[in-house]
């Protein structure tokens, strides 16, 4: 069946058809539950794959082919600092994973102000976006790459805490100044 039949059959020109599918797909609203749940199950295999990266770093280190063969020969030095760093990351990496998951996940009523849990969309000039506040993992997509997570840490994460649906926030972003309207809270 040809890509465009589908849409042709629902009364819907070829070239809209996509823009359709997109509108439709954005409408969706996500459980924040099962965003919650995807977003500990992206940070927990990143620390299964930094915790493997660690120990064979750290088994480089320790490997009796790494001993130096000369005073100029560093390969066991800098593997000991590379398992180190990314001990200090492993570390870095649970805490973030337990505070997303011992972050509450609420409903937001009319007027509450935007904080850790809330889903937000938000639009400007280029369009729409729903964003995920978490206390750590930002940057990831969610739910098919419809929801990015933002953290207070970040510029635009924290200029929507304590915000509310009809406000508008400036921030800067790459030295450009952008205005976004909070457009829906939940």
């Amino acid at each position: 069946m040809p890509r465009d039949e589908p849409a042709a059959r629902a009364g819907i020109a070829p070239r809209h058809a996509w823009a359709c599918y997109a509108a439709a797909r954005m409408s969706r609203q996500p459980s924040k539950s099962a965003l919650k749940e995807e977003l500990v199950r992206l940070l927990a295999t990143d620390l299964e794959t930094l915790e493997r990266a660690q120990r064979a770093a750290l088994e480089g280190a320790t490997h009796e082919e790494a001993k130096p063969e000369n005073d100029k020969d560093t390969r066991a030095l800098e593997q000991s600092y590379l398992a180190r760093g990314q001990s200090m990351r492993i570390e870095e990496l649970r805490g973030d994973l337990a505070k997303v998951q011992s972050m509450p996940v609420r409903d937001f009523a009319s007027g509450d102000p935007a904080a850790l849990g809330a889903l937000v969309t938000i639009e400007d000039d280029e369009g729409e976006r729903v964003l995920f506040i978490a206390p750590a993992g930002g940057g990831s997509r969610l739910d098919g790459g419809t929801v990015q997570v933002t953290t207070p840490r970040a510029p635009l994460g924290r200029a929507l805490l304590g915000k509310t649906e009809g406000d508008d926030l400036e921030i800067r972003i790459d030295g450009k100044e952008r205005i976004f309207s909070l457009t829906r809270l939940v």
